[in-house]
């Protein structure tokens, strides 16, 4: 046999076992993406984030200015869509701020669909909390190891009562903030359920905040034995959740979402106070959609 008609046969022989190896590795690409148990739990998607308040590293921006170039153009404006804007008291109010670290055992993914496989499109909400007893006691608690899956706790963010704001877990991932929740609607109750061995719960669609308790009214059950937040605490929780795009009726308490009965935290908590203080730091500016 001649060199090149061997040669020949060879680079074919080579050339088949290249398809066959091609056509192997299409199928199992193809398998994969076809199969929601492997490429939709191992990579968990966040639902709607961008949404939460996001750390600010007193670097609060000054809002924007109405431009007095007047741009004309033969476009239709369509109906306008809301947004929240800051305005130039949150600028003016800088918080002392801290970032504390969280063992990875006390927070977790947030997940596209639950553990029956369904698709999750939950809004966003803001649950507020009290810490009952220090703020570095709380902190401590959320830095050490919990394999006990009913003890595990931790918030997004939690002010101490300076006003300090204290950042914990990032608001991507998904907070243990509350157990058995749930959270009322007039169009029905949002729950979800990610673990089939824990009952449903708010916290895949929730950011955690706490406001530290005061030391008077440590293991404070009533209004009646319960001091109360600082005005520092009032400010930066109003300046902390100014950040968000939730609306004020998607903001709510541990107590009124808590299903387990034990819960009534922030106790003497102003809400009037509060959202009085969130609408000063914060606007709703029409956004207008344009089409030609």
């Amino acid at each position: 046999m001649r060199f090149k008609d061997w040669a020949t046969r060879v680079l074919l022989i080579s050339l088949m076992f290249m398809a066959l190896i091609l056509v192997l590795l299409i199928g199992r690409a193809t398998k994969l993406q076809n199969n929601p148990t492997i490429s939709r739990a191992s990579n968990p998607q966040v639902a709607a984030f961008s949404q939460y308040p996001q750390a600010q590293f007193q670097s609060a921006k000054e809002p924007e200015k109405k431009s007095q170039n007047v741009i004309k153009s033969p476009v239709k404006i369509n109906k306008p869509v809301a947004r929240y804007v800051t305005t130039q008291a949150f600028a003016q109010y800088r918080p002392s701020y801290q970032v504390a670290s969280v063992d990875p055992s006390n927070y977790g993914e947030r997940y596209a669909q639950d553990v029956n496989g369904v698709p999750l499109n939950n809004q966003p909400i803001i649950v507020l909390h009290e810490t009952g007893y220090s703020a570095s006691s709380a902190i401590n608690f959320f830095q050490v190891a919990h394999t006990d899956e009913s003890v595990q706790a931790s918030y997004h963010a939690l002010i101490k009562l300076d006003g300090t704001v204290v950042y914990l877990v990032p608001p991507e991932k998904r907070a243990f903030g509350a157990a058995n929740s749930v959270f009322e609607t007039p169009q029905g109750v949002e729950t979800v359920q990610t673990n089939p061995n824990l009952p449903a719960s708010v916290n895949n669609f929730a950011y955690h905040v706490s406001l530290e308790t005061p030391p008077d009214s440590y293991d404070a059950s009533s209004q009646q034995t319960h001091s109360g937040y600082t005005e520092a605490q009032y400010n930066s929780l109003a300046w902390l959740i100014a950040q968000s795009q939730v609306p004020d009726d998607r903001i709510t308490t541990h107590h009124l979402v808590d299903r387990s009965g034990k819960k009534v935290d922030p106790i003497n908590f102003d809400g009037n106070k509060f959202l009085s203080l969130l609408n000063t730091y914060r606007q709703v500016r029409p956004i207008y959609r344009v089409s030609r």
